[in-house]
């Protein structure tokens, strides 16, 4: 991260119930997606990292082939001590100006993180939401899948990453090694744990 990094975030009051859920919100999501567009603005990285009034926006996508899930490792030789033998089922990071949207965002972050000779229609599925954790607290994820069909796919990093398309039950296994976004993306699509409605914000259980 440089400190004059520009990413773009929305005020937390302008979200759904100022997002004080938990997981995975769905519904009518274009009222959001609308709000970015209107409400959203740039501001440097550093003077939003800890303003949990304030969201940065992160596209974060899952991606799937025929019911397995792309399941990704991170090796020790990544930067961050943290993160050291983590799992993760998603991809993401922040939108920054010369993107210049949520979308452009979303699709330079599958070009960076992934080899593939394919770009995937993008399904919208939910956001992510967790204030548990000061990192948490001051991102929103807006969650995609993208279907692999039987496409070839790698990690671009292969020396910090690993991945390879797994059945969800060997994504249990290594459960508790999951990053937390992992793992609440991973308990909703499998139907582990229910998302929230986003009209009125009401728990209910996903169609």
């Amino acid at each position: 991260m440089s400190d004059d990094e520009l990413v773009l975030g929305i005020p937390r009051s302008h979200l759904p119930g100022r997002a004080g859920w938990r997981g995975i919100a769905y519904g009518n999501l274009a009222p959001l997606l609308d709000a970015i567009v209107t409400h959203g603005t740039y501001r440097p990285r550093r003077d939003v990292e800890d303003d949990p009034s304030w969201k940065q926006v992160i596209p974060y996508v899952v991606l799937r082939d025929r019911g397995s899930l792309f399941l990704m490792r991170r090796t020790r030789a990544g930067t961050d001590a943290r993160l050291h033998e983590r799992y993760s089922v998603g991809i993401g990071g922040h939108v920054n100006p010369e993107d210049g949207s949520l979308d452009g965002g979303l699709h330079r972050e599958w070009s960076e993180e992934l080899v593939a000779e394919w770009t995937p229609d993008f399904r919208l599925v939910g956001l992510l939401n967790d204030d548990t954790d000061p990192v948490g607290a001051v991102h929103l994820g807006i969650v995609y899948i993208a279907e692999a069909q039987g496409r070839p796919v790698a990690v671009r990093e292969t020396h910090k990453l690993e991945g390879e398309f797994v059945a969800p039950l060997q994504v249990l296994r290594v459960y508790d090694r999951l990053e937390t976004w992992s793992s609440l993306v991973y308990d909703y699509l499998t139907e582990r744990s229910a998302g929230v409605r986003i009209d009125g914000m009401t728990p209910a259980v996903r169609r």
